[in-house]
């Protein structure tokens, strides 16, 4: 494997230092699987990626996330690549971006897929399915990870296999983000969307 870019080397130190400026202090640690997707939760703040990467190299996981194929182009392509990217190409015809993932995850040894299932910072609390969906494809499991920025307290949770009922999976992760920030309207959101799939079968 190529070593890293400088220019990927000092964004990663970075960004660390900045971590460990805040001061945030995490519960949980590796979770013992050599490849899974990683549930970021809840999406509030910019300050969430510098604290999932932070939380990432404390506990020992190399993170990678999903990006825009375009994003991967020169002169950005090394970078990306160094950052822990993955290029996905909704475009491409007789492959979604769950296949794409999918392979990515079969082709190799380790990865750690971070996602916020939210999609931005401004949902209420919905979740995106398509992580349940990758997760099946793939055969991992999920491993949910949560932020307080108010108590500067985090965590990773232990993985969660995706199971064929999606309503019974999500209401697993309410239930495991609701003890974690039981102050959060959100994961009562993501209960009700459980709740609802549950159902209408």
């Amino acid at each position: 494997m190529p070593q890293p870019s400088i220019v990927s080397r000092v964004v990663q130190r970075l960004i660390i230092g900045l971590y460990r400026w805040k001061g945030w202090r995490i519960e949980g640690g590796h979770p013992g699987v050599p490849k899974f997707i990683v549930t970021g939760a809840p999406h509030t703040s910019n300050w969430d990626f510098v604290f999932f990467l932070g939380v990432a190299h404390e506990i020992g996981i190399a993170p990678s996330f999903m990006g825009k194929h375009t994003l991967f182009k020169w002169p950005l392509t090394r970078f990306m690549r160094d950052m822990g990217g993955i290029s996905v190409d909704r475009s491409k015809r007789g492959s979604n971006y769950v296949e794409q993932i999918a392979q990515a995850f079969a082709a190799a040894d380790e990865l750690a897929l971070v996602v916020a299932p939210e999609g931005s910072r401004t949902g209420d609390g919905t979740w995106r399915t398509g992580v349940w969906h990758i997760a099946r494809a793939a055969g991992v499991p999920i491993v949910p990870a949560w932020v307080n920025h108010e108590t500067m307290l985090g965590g990773i949770g232990r993985p969660i296999w995706p199971s064929d009922d999606l309503a019974a999976d999500l209401a697993k992760f309410a239930a495991f983000y609701r003890s974690k920030r039981p102050d959060s309207p959100r994961f009562e959101k993501l209960a009700e969307q459980a709740e609802g799939m549950a159902r209408n079968g």
